[in-house]
């Protein structure tokens, strides 16, 4: 197109570009001259067309399917669409699985029915969805459900199968034993009728007469294969046969004459050792040598634990089942070489990293490159996190998905900020749902844990589970959510952990593995970024005590003289550093915790005592709350947070984050230095503005708050504050200023150091002692340790300091030692049943409740311990039984032996009643009684007789009893003894002697004091009988004797007479008549007159049993006593055997008794029904998980919110979620009381029904512990619009409690809603959303600042 002028300033040329010839208009600079070459040429309007262009037109318009461009946009990525994907299809859709099919039942020639000429087998249909039931794979092939149900599932919805269940499972499942088995095979073999009609047809073929054809099965091993296993399996099985000859095509059996032969070699599975060393020796053949580099990299390929064990052949089953008992789920170590080779074995990462990797971060990439699940354990700060960006970036480049998932919303909330950066990342929390078609999703343990128990189908895409924290499995309230989860995975996901260090990672690991049947490498370092280094600070003074390990004993001596040199100078009247430190100060110590709160507490210290400190702490506790404080005890805290603050700046060690555990005690300390000012007008100006940006967001009334006041003022001078009692808002907006590092000083509670990664340059405890909601205890060492490692930043601190508050006194080095040096906290199960897991378990067929009780952490020695266990019961089963031949011709020694174990059963018990009642056995046990006391073995006790009875010297009895032979041992050590009494007998005159005296040395002439002079125990010989003389507890005691004997207390006690011993021996040896080894007992009820009546009756039952042995051909057997010691180890052996049954049993699990309870409470109030199918009470219970389900599904079932309004309806249901004990009473409504009160009522009825069930609860505890009603009143304020200023002044429950009970309200009000419409109550499902509604508004709900941003 020629250029055209329309005026000097502004010529322009118009064309037509493109393939639809559009019309184009340019502007032209001025020019005066025309160029003779234009600047552009433009295309034809329209392409010239040719038969390959016209069929690719119409390959496109008509043939390849297309999306639209409007609704498929790049834009909308991810979207869901709510329309039938079949509806829109235009080709013809294969036919569907049919729900069911028929299967023919084989069964034994003798139970068929001799009516029949020709026999044809029954037909069993089987259910298709049985099917489904996958043994190879956790997927299945179940239809998806609707999109809306795609992230969060569905009751409605099978649960996917758990991974690590048996595979035999399945199988059993998939068909019925009768069509499986084979045995129909054998029958046609064998010239039986063949099969000629299919299941469920009327006719079928005519193949005429079938004649058996000889066959021989010969079964060898095949000797040119080398043996590998010790144990080989020569068992054939006719499935496996034919399945292998399908499998391999079709197999021909080669038929010769009349007979027929096949041979079936079974060939044991090679080891992948084998494996490995063929490969080997095949790829040294010409190939030459190799350098070193490479060998050791083919070493560490070669090693895999997945690679090899892929290749085996799938059809050695008993390898398998060999290797998989032998298996080690947890492995260590194998690991050499990984980090130096790291960039030749992961040529190409999925993420590249700004920073050179350490070791354990190498190896933890390289086994999720191969597609295997870590564990990873390290310190603090010490790049975890690397791992788990690798798995979402791996998922990333696999078109997968990654699940992390975190038990604090804190740390979701930050995770999600931290990883926007990088990945497609969404989140899921209780109140925030963004953009759940991520492709990595953050979310909570519980939300997980919910999608697998409602069987979402994004489950099927997840390949990788990240657990942070897993430390957290140790959290008694909600440890056993992760326990839960990771059982409930399915097979095909893989596992990332990350935790803190502990002692029992691989037992931890082990158990995964085991659980989820694959292995778990684990790795980590114990090694911190940032060393660090534990001080004292005492009197303005640092005193180091533990540096690398390594506890310092003379920084704490130079500590404690200091203390000692201080306190000795306050006693001489110096002024030491706290001059107005009153008297009453100390007596504070024993002073009821709560005692110095009167009346209604401070609005900002929350229900909790800031100030009962003990033992490094112990100076805090005379530091009250509100107007009452001393004020010398303030003085003195004033000086020593400033004497700190100074210290630390001086030194440059600061940010510091100070650990108090208390919301009080924060709160109180940062007040104590409203004078301080740490930050530049640089950073007062930074501060300044983020906090308008980050306030703005809030309503006009809602900025101007107390607490975002006052908040505002300490962060202006470079001092926070962080605990539960805050804002949201507020804490997010602290925990982002210190990432920033404009705070200097944050006094902060536990909670800063799990939720928020956020290091500073020293760490400071306030105390050692906490308050753990039961009682004030020591901090745990993994407490201590999880805190401390906030210390140090990584590449701006060479080390991090730890700092230990130190007031009156100085802590032991017991307790610092154990602290701070001491290995921290095992991982220990807190897994418990809880209705709603009951509940949830019992619409998953393939997984029981025992089966998740089984795989719990709890039970996992006991499971671990089973092979061996059904090994020990396989030999026990195979021993020999030795038998009684009875040679009186009547084998009735079974019967014997149970009615003598029977009369020894209820003489026991006669004789422990007799001895626990004194006011009977002391009339009787008095010196001379012949007793029977019990020995140690339980056979052969020993007769004596009583010496002394207790008095105010001697507490127990003094006896004499007989002994069998003494070890050499015994006697040598009373062999003088011994010598000078045998030896050395001084015989008195025999005018003397008196006329029992003739033979015996006596001292009974003389008086004796009562005293035992004689040390115990005393052994010795007399008459050719040892016996020893000792103290005996009255429970020692078998039977007491109806014969009493002469003793000479003074020659046996006092005077250690070998005469006196003599005539005792004999005399107790003389009272054995007819041979019996003991004279008869005492007889209860005629010589002991006792009356009670379960004595009375057991004895009667006692004395029965021994007429009916007495009138037994057995009783008088000369071989009574062998029979019965055979009889006794038969007994033994069976009972062994039984032990170790129940053992492997159910029944002997821990939690079995209490899920027994738990079951028949579900059956009384209908959630289930006799066949444990869940009713729609039980679905209705199922929905329920923000408080206790059987309280919410009792309170819909009776209509408890039907006559309120919605306002009271989401009141009331705040005592569901309130968690806070002490609270202040609040002020209700007469329909607001009525309701409290008939909930309340609710929940005592339940706690006795449970009580009722053997289920450990106390009703009113039940009660108190699931209903607290402390904001009934705030939450029906807020829902009625009043702002949230005026309802903080109803009460003195923390700002940031009521933040956090309305929000989880909101969720109730969800469940709630969906409760009714699975009940069809239409009224509460629209008051449910008028609720949700009323209290969703202003700062309550306010976004959090890491999910908006700034």
């Amino acid at each position: 197109m020629d250029r055209i002028d329309t005026v000097t300033e502004l010529p322009f040329r118009v064309g037509f570009t493109g393939h639809g010839g559009h019309i184009r208009i340019d502007p032209l600079p001025p020019s005066s001259s025309q160029q003779s070459l234009p600047d552009f040429i433009l295309p034809p309007a329209f392409v010239r067309e040719t038969p390959e262009s016209i069929k690719k037109f119409v390959e496109d318009k008509y043939l390849l399917p297309r999306l639209d461009p409007d609704e498929f946009s790049a834009e909308k990525a991810g979207r869901q669409w709510e329309f039938d994907w079949f509806d829109q299809a235009k080709i013809q859709l294969e036919p569907t699985m049919p729900r069911s099919f028929v299967v023919p039942a084989w069964e034994l020639p003798f139970r068929r029915s001799s009516d029949l000429e020709k026999w044809e087998p029954a037909s069993v249909q089987v259910d298709v969805s049985e099917l489904m039931v996958e043994s190879d794979s956790s997927i299945g092939v179940r239809i998806s459900g609707p999109p809306k149900d795609f992230v969060k599932g569905s009751l409605n919805n099978r649960p996917f199968r758990p991974g690590g269940l048996d595979d035999s499972q399945s199988v059993e499942r998939t068909f019925p034993d009768s069509a499986s088995n084979g045995e129909w095979v054998q029958e046609v073999l064998n010239g039986g009728p063949a099969q000629v009609i299919p299941p469920s047809f009327k006719q079928g073929m005519d193949l005429g007469e079938l004649k058996g054809h000889p066959r021989s099965w010969n079964v060898h091993e095949d000797q040119r294969r080398p043996n590998t296993t010790s144990q080989s399996t020569l068992s054939v099985q006719f499935d496996d046969l034919f399945k292998r000859a399908w499998e391999e095509d079709v197999m021909e059996l080669p038929i010769s004459g009349d007979a027929s032969e096949l041979e079936i070699e079974v060939i044991e599975a090679e080891s992948p050792k084998s494996i490995h060393s063929e490969a080997e020796n095949k790829s040294d053949l010409p190939d030459g040598p190799r350098d070193s580099e490479s060998s050791v990299i083919d070493q560490i390929l070669s090693t895999g634990s997945g690679g090899l064990s892929k290749d085996l052949d799938d059809s050695s089953d008993a390898g398998q089942q060999q290797s998989k008992e032998a298996k080690v789920w947890a492995v260590t170590g194998g690991s050499d070489g990984i980090a130096d080779h790291f960039n030749d074995l992961v040529p190409d990462m999925a993420l590249d990293f700004p920073f050179e990797l350490d070791a354990f971060q190498k190896e933890a990439i390289y086994y999720l490159e191969k597609g295997e699940s870590v564990f990873v354990a390290a310190h603090t700060s010490a790049g975890k996190t690397v791992v788990a960006e690798y798995a979402f970036a791996l998922a990333s480049k696999h078109c997968t998905r990654a699940v992390y998932t975190a038990p604090i919303k804190t740390i979701s909330n930050q995770k999600y900020r931290d990883f926007c950066e990088k990945f497609d990342v969404g989140l899921l929390t209780g109140d925030v749902s963004i953009r759940p078609e991520a492709s990595c999703l953050i979310m909570t343990t519980e939300i997980l844990r919910s999608m697998l128990y409602r069987g979402a189908d994004i489950i099927r895409d997840i390949e990788w589970v990240i657990f942070d924290e897993v430390h957290y499995v140790n959290d008694v309230d909600r440890g056993v959510v992760w326990e839960e989860v990771i059982i409930m995975l399915p097979r095909h996901i893989n596992f990332v952990l990350l935790s803190a260090t502990v002692p029992n990672t691989i037992e931890f690991a082990d158990w995964i593995g085991r659980t989820k049947q694959k292995q778990i490498r684990v790795t980590g370092t114990t090694k911190r970024p940032v060393p660090l280094e534990h001080c004292l600070f005492y009197s303005g003074e640092l005193y180091k005590i533990c540096e690398n390990e390594k506890f310092i004993f003379q920084g704490l001596k130079a500590a404690k003289d200091a203390h000692k040199k201080k306190t000795m100078s306050k006693v001489g009247g110096g002024s030491g550093s706290y001059p107005s430190l009153p008297s009453s100060h100390d007596g504070a110590r024993s002073q009821n915790p709560n005692s110095f709160m009167r009346g209604k507490p401070n609005k900002q210290t929350g229900p909790q005592n800031p100030g009962n400190f003990v033992g490094a702490g112990r100076g805090n506790q005379g530091y009250g709350s509100g107007g009452n404080n001393n004020w010398g005890s303030r003085v003195s805290e004033k000086s020593v947070w400033l004497s700190l603050i100074n210290k630390l700046s001086k030194l440059s060690l600061l940010p510091v984050v100070i650990f108090c555990f208390s919301k009080n005690r924060c709160d109180k300390s940062a007040d104590n230095l409203r004078e301080t000012d740490l930050t530049s007008r640089a950073e007062k100006s930074e501060i300044r503005i983020f906090c308008d940006k980050a306030f703005s967001r809030l309503k006009g009334s809602d900025r101007d708050l107390p607490q975002i006041v006052r908040v505002q003022g300490l962060l202006h001078r470079g001092i926070g504050v962080h605990h539960a009692g805050l804002l949201p808002i507020v804490k997010e907006v602290v925990e982002m200023l210190f990432c920033r590092g404009v705070i200097k000083v944050l006094y902060s509670t536990e909670t800063f150091a799990m939720g928020v990664n956020a290091p500073a340059r020293t760490v400071v405890f306030d105390t050692v002692r906490k308050f753990d909601g039961k009682e004030f205890r020591q901090l745990l060492p993994g407490e201590y340790t999880q805190m401390a490692g906030r210390a140090g930043r990584r590449g701006l601190d060479k080390i991090g300091t730890v700092l230990l508050m130190c007031r009156d006194e100085i802590p032991d080095e017991s307790d610092l030692q154990h602290v701070i040096t001491h290995s921290a906290t095992r991982l220990e199960s807190q897994f418990r049943l809880t209705y709603i897991m009951i509940m949830h378990l019992l619409r998953v067929e393939e997984l029981k409740v025992e089966d998740m009780l089984k795989r719990s952490f709890a039970e996992f020695h006991a499971q671990k311990k089973l092979p061996e266990q059904q090994q020990l019961l396989m030999r026990k089963l195979a021993q020999p039984t030795r038998s009684i031949e009875c040679i009186m011709g009547e084998p009735a020694i079974e019967e014997y032996f149970e009615w003598y174990l029977e009369a020894e059963m209820y003489g026991n018990q006669i004789t422990e009643t007799i001895m626990m009642q004194p006011s009977v056995s002391q009339a009787f046990l008095q010196p001379g009684r012949m007793v029977v006391v019990k020995s140690q073995s339980g056979q052969d006790h020993l007769l004596g007789v009583i010496l002394k009875a207790p008095s105010s010297t001697n507490k127990q009895y003094i006896v004499m009893v007989l002994t069998p032979s003494l070890p050499l041992t015994l006697q040598s050590s009373d062999a003088a003894q011994e010598k000078t009494i045998a030896g050395l007998q001084i015989l008195k005159p025999k005018s003397k002697r008196g006329i029992d005296d003739d033979y015996y040395s006596s001292a009974t002439a003389r008086k004796g004091s009562g005293a035992v002079k004689i040390k115990l125990p005393h052994r010795g010989n007399a008459s050719g009988a040892n016996y020893e003389v000792r103290e005996i507890d009255t429970k020692e005691f078998l039977s007491i004797c109806n014969v009493k004997i002469k003793v000479d207390q003074v020659g046996l006690l006092e005077d250690d007479s070998s005469a006196a011993y003599s005539k005792t021996v004999q005399n107790i040896l003389d009272k054995k008549v007819n041979g019996n080894k003991y004279p008869p007992a005492l007889d209860p009820v005629k010589d002991l007159k006792l009356k009670d009546m379960d004595l009375v009756e057991a004895y009667y039952k006692w004395n029965n049993l021994l007429q009916k042995m007495s009138q037994s051909k057995c009783h008088n057997c000369v071989k009574l006593e062998e029979h019965i010691k055979i009889a006794r180890d038969i007994k033994k052996h069976k009972q062994e055997v039984n032990d170790l049954k129940f053992q492997m049993s159910d029944e002997a699990l821990q939690q079995m008794p209490d899920f027994q309870g738990r079951i028949d409470v579900l059956k009384e109030i209908g959630c289930i029904d006799n066949e444990l199918v869940v009713q729609i009470k039980g679905r209705v219970a199922c929905e329920m998980n923000s408080g206790e389900e059987l309280i919410c599904t009792e309170c819909l079932f009776e209509n408890q919110l039907d006559d309120l309004e919605p306002e009271e309806a989401v009141a009331l249901m705040s005592a569901f979620v309130f968690q806070q004990r002490n609270a202040s009473e609040p002020s209700l409504t007469l329909r607001l009381l009525q309701a409290k009160e008939r909930l309340y009522d609710t929940a005592v009825k339940l706690g006795e029904l449970q009580a009722y069930f053997k289920i450990q609860i106390e009703p009113q505890e039940y009660a108190r512990e699931n209903l607290k009603f402390g904001l009934v009143e705030v939450v029906y304020e807020w829902a009625k619009g009043t702002p949230f200023a005026d309802i903080c002044d109803l009460t003195d429950i923390p700002e940031g409690l009521i933040v956090r009970t309305i929000v989880r309200l909101d969720e109730t009000c969800r469940e709630f809603r969906n409760a009714a419409a699975i009940m069809g109550n239409s009224a509460l499902y629209k008051k449910m959303e008028v609720a949700s509604n009323l209290i969703k508004r202003d700062i309550v709900f306010a976004a959090s600042l890491y999910i908006t941003g700034l």
